[in-house]
């Protein structure tokens, strides 16, 4: 298994798409996640993170610029309880839903399939963190086309117990830039996290993702003994 660095991944691709980062801190002690989303048309890049409640939406930073909202606007982080969801998209508010009616991540994510938006067809990324005992486990999930056919949604999930400390996993929509832009392919990658606090975090992740790309990022440390949490937003449009 390769165990790759952020700062070297990140820098990887221009156009990585939106990322899920789910791991654990290296004195174990910690639940870490990051969010972010990255734009190549002026209607994608029109955004910022804005705090609500104990999680984030995004909203539209020139109100007057927004030509559609639709795949634009939703709710990447939302807390039910002793789990936080994380996703790239309305399956954020699925998620929520349906496991608040006592289904499970992977049964609520049957009832999605990848996003409409042909030809790109980009995947559905989402992740969870349950909190259990003073520690953790998480899964990931992405629903994509099956070779950029928009008929057939095909369906990955990925769960992690006793997660080791001090590494990460990492999983983003897109493979690579390119135009239609190809699904990413895969496991989610393996990403050893350094041992630093949440604001050194958060700049490795924003100064090491692609200038012209980049809009927004949220990162989070939540604590595995009490599930206090403290979280950074950054946005390139302030």
């Amino acid at each position: 298994m390769e165990i790759k660095t952020l700062e070297n991944e990140l820098n990887s691709l221009a156009y990585h798409g939106r990322g899920i980062i789910i791991g654990k801190s290296t004195d174990g002690k910690k639940a870490i996640t990051a969010y972010f989303i990255m734009g190549r048309s002026e209607n994608s890049r029109n955004r910022i993170f804005v705090e609500d409640g104990e999680g984030i939406r995004t909203q539209a930073f020139d109100e007057s610029k927004m030509t559609d909202p639709h795949l634009i606007i939703y709710a990447p982080v939302r807390v039910l309880g002793n789990k936080t969801i994380v996703t790239n998209g309305d399956q954020t508010d699925t998620i929520y839903e349906l496991m608040d009616r006592q289904m499970t991540f992977e049964q609520a994510l049957r009832t999605r399939e990848f996003e409409d938006d042909a030809p790109n067809f980009t995947p559905r990324i989402s992740g969870i963190i349950r909190l259990e005992k003073g520690d953790m486990n998480y899964a990931m999930s992405i629903l994509k086309s099956a070779d950029g056919d928009g008929c057939s949604c095909q369906r990955y999930n990925f769960a992690y117990s006793n997660p080791i400390a001090g590494r990460a996993k990492f999983i983003h929509t897109y493979k690579c830039d390119g135009n239609p832009l190809p699904s990413f392919e895969g496991e989610p990658k393996t990403l050893a996290l350094p041992d630093v606090d949440i604001d050194t975090l958060t700049d490795i992740i924003w100064n090491n993702l692609n200038e012209d790309n980049k809009v927004s990022l949220f990162v989070r440390y939540i604590d595995l003994a009490t599930g206090e949490y403290e979280s950074r937003i950054v946005n390139k449009n302030v």
